[in-house]
């Protein structure tokens, strides 16, 4: 994981300028962040192979080599390093005012398996080009400005949104800590400890982060759905972020039965009574948003027991999933009641018992006015193609937003999707972004006036 070329990329200082003559030109360092993006992808291979797409598993080899790597970078830059009791990253370049709120910005280095490696990734690399530049410009903000690699994104290791940025607040119930991981079936508490982390210290000492001592958040990330491929824009400025309500480990139970021997007015059958209740709510969706609602629904895993089901039983069990999300509470309330009565419907027309199971979700987030003013004044004056479009997909700026942290998102363009390893992030794309996000980061760390 060497950056062996490190110094022969830095730039010579530039002392003839004005400083925001001198922040304006200095330029995001992209063979450093080039060099990032192989050397990550070159390290998932080695850790798995000929498997398909990238895999950096929260608190799992994947995950920490890639905290490694940004961790190495990060001192051959000279910035100062920490970590908190979970294990995030703060990559910081010391300011002229210690004592002033920082700038922070960074995203996650875990992804889902077999995803990509820029979901998340693009974030923290953005953050460390963005500084890489300032320093080769011999610049020094006025205030702290911190790269965070948070930890625990992903909800796909262990079933909880933002593990990582709830525990740098203090907001993550001590409970949380004895929740097993969905494939290895250990505790986080014992991942954390085996990456080295500090479990009993969690929700217990002074939370790392503190909201009035952090001037903003910014976040870097690929757009995760087709929008911006689609209208041809480089960049999208983001307005929201949608919360989510989510049963992921939902049964019904019925009776197993011969399929030749059973009558339809005998069956009580499991696969029928939830075909019934997703095909309702998929009316119910459609009628929430003819009445205004913004909102998605997904059933993303259906199946029965492999076990006991056969071609030629009635099945008796059917495990499903169930996610919602929305910009709007009341709109996430709304198709939770619909979801109920639906299953009560069921259930009654069936002879069938539902079990949705634990409730789990996050808060939806507003993106702060004035962030994406200035993101979109930044773009504009790159004249990047852009629009402003709100974030279907959870992120870490939700949990820092819901602080009430002045919080802005920047998507860039993506082809492909995310959470897959076909993710398709052109490089030209991501410096065009990584430049708006530097021009707002110095203007908000007093090294411009103005975007």
């Amino acid at each position: 994981m060497a950056i062996a070329a490190l110094h022969d990329i830095v730039k010579p200082k530039q002392t003839d300028m004005t400083l925001q003559t001198v922040a304006n030109s200095a330029e995001p360092d992209m063979a450093l962040a080039r060099h990032l993006f192989d050397q990550m992808r070159r390290d998932n291979a080695h850790l798995n192979g000929d498997a398909p797409g990238i895999t950096r598993d929260t608190y799992g080899a994947g995950e920490q080599q890639a905290h490694a790597l940004m961790r190495e970078c990060a001192h051959k830059l000279g910035l100062e390093v920490t970590t908190d009791a979970a294990l995030n990253l703060y990559l910081t370049l010391p300011g002229r005012d210690r004592t002033a709120a920082v700038v922070m910005t960074g995203s996650h280095l875990d992804s889902v398996p077999r995803g990509g490696n820029y979901d998340g990734a693009a974030g923290v690399v953005a953050g460390l080009a963005v500084l890489a530049g300032w320093i080769a410009a011999g610049l020094q903000p006025q205030c702290d400005v911190t790269v965070m690699g948070i930890r625990a994104e992903e909800s796909a290791w262990f079933p909880v949104s933002y593990i990582g940025s709830k525990s740098a607040f203090g907001l993550l119930p001590a409970e949380t800590l004895e929740i097993l991981r969905l494939d290895t079936r250990r505790s986080l508490r014992a991942h954390l400890e085996q990456c080295g982390g500090r479990p009993d210290d969690i929700g217990v000492a002074p939370p790392h982060l503190i909201a009035s001592r952090i001037a903003c958040f910014l976040e870097l990330h690929i757009e995760q759905g087709p929008v911006l491929v689609e209208a041809g824009q480089q960049v999208g400025v983001v307005t929201g972020i949608c919360g989510s309500l989510r049963y992921r480990h939902a049964q019904v139970s019925g009776d197993y039965a011969h399929s030749g021997a059973t009558p339809r007015s005998h069956r009580h059958d499991a696969v029928v009574a939830l075909a019934e209740v997703i095909a309702r709510l998929q009316q119910d969706w459609a009628s929430m948003e003819a009445q205004g609602h913004e909102l998605t629904l997904t059933f993303g895993q259906v199946f029965t027991d492999a076990g006991q089901a056969d071609i030629s039983k009635v099945s008796g069990l059917v495990s499903f999933g169930v996610d919602v999300r929305s910009r709007s509470i009341d709109s996430l309330h709304c198709m939770e009641r619909h979801l109920l009565d639906a299953v009560a419907a069921a259930e009654q027309r069936h002879g069938v018992r539902f079990a949705l199971g634990e409730r789990t979700g996050s808060q939806p987030a507003q993106m702060d006015p004035l962030l994406q003013d200035q993101l979109q004044a930044a773009a504009q004056g790159f004249d990047l193609s852009q629009r402003r479009l709100p974030s279907g997909a959870g992120h870490d700026s939700a949990l820092f937003a819901n602080q009430g942290i002045p919080t802005g998102m920047l998507f860039v363009r993506n082809g492909n999707g995310s959470h897959n390893p076909d993710e398709a992030m052109e490089l030209d794309d991501f410096a065009a972004g990584t430049r708006v996000l530097a021009r707002v980061m110095a203007a908000r760390a007093g090294l411009t006036d103005i975007v």
